[in-house]
């Protein structure tokens, strides 16, 4: 970045929740449904076996099919993609995000499957500045490590604006010196960043 930017506002956005919306619960609904799996002992046998891993890249996107479809015999490898194509949709934020780029170096910092989430970033990336993915740098909210990573990519003088959906990765970003926002399931934050911007 240019040294014109270094006053600039730096907007750090997560991906599910803000940009996009959340695979939980509505992916797993619609596979324990086309199953005919208790949805709860399902989700809580992937947190308790795979989740971890997926997120942070140490199994790859297809071993997660793979794994999924040992799970679910009754589902095919079409069925259940879809089911993840239908659950991971654009929000209103997405498409605010060119007249932000005008005021401010928009950021990603997101858990996410990179493999999932890049086609949805494709016809805003140039809108974006980096991109970090936890499948990609093996980190995830809300270690400390991941908001140092993202720091050491931005204009240290720059003021820093993260919005994220989880209470939890906000605490964090605040210790790193974040400004932060809550993202609210009906999308009254985005009439917030005007202002912040």
């Amino acid at each position: 970045m240019n040294a014109m930017n270094r006053k600039r506002t730096q907007l750090v956005l997560d991906i599910g929740g803000v940009l996009a919306t959340n695979l939980s619960p509505v992916f797993w609904h619609k596979l324990a449904e086309a199953s005919g799996m208790a949805v709860e002992s399902f989700y809580a046998d992937y947190k308790r076996r795979i989740s971890k891993e997926l997120w942070t890249g140490r199994i790859t996107e297809p071993a997660f099919w793979q794994w999924l479809l040992l799970q679910l015999p009754s589902l095919d490898d079409g069925q259940a993609k879809q089911y993840l194509s239908e659950s991971l949709t654009a929000l209103p934020a997405m498409e605010k995000l060119a007249g932000w780029s005008e005021r401010a170096d928009i950021h990603i910092l997101s858990n996410h499957v990179a493999e999932w989430v890049n086609p949805l970033l494709e016809p805003v990336r140039h809108h974006l500045g980096t991109v970090t993915l936890s499948s990609e740098i093996g980190m995830k909210k809300p270690s400390t490590d991941i908001y140092a990573y993202v720091n050491g990519l931005l204009p240290q003088e720059a003021p820093i604006v993260f919005v994220d959906d989880q209470d939890i990765n906000l605490r964090q970003a605040e210790q790193h010196g974040w400004q932060t926002l809550l993202a609210d399931e009906d999308g009254h934050w985005i009439n917030k960043i005007a202002a912040l911007l």
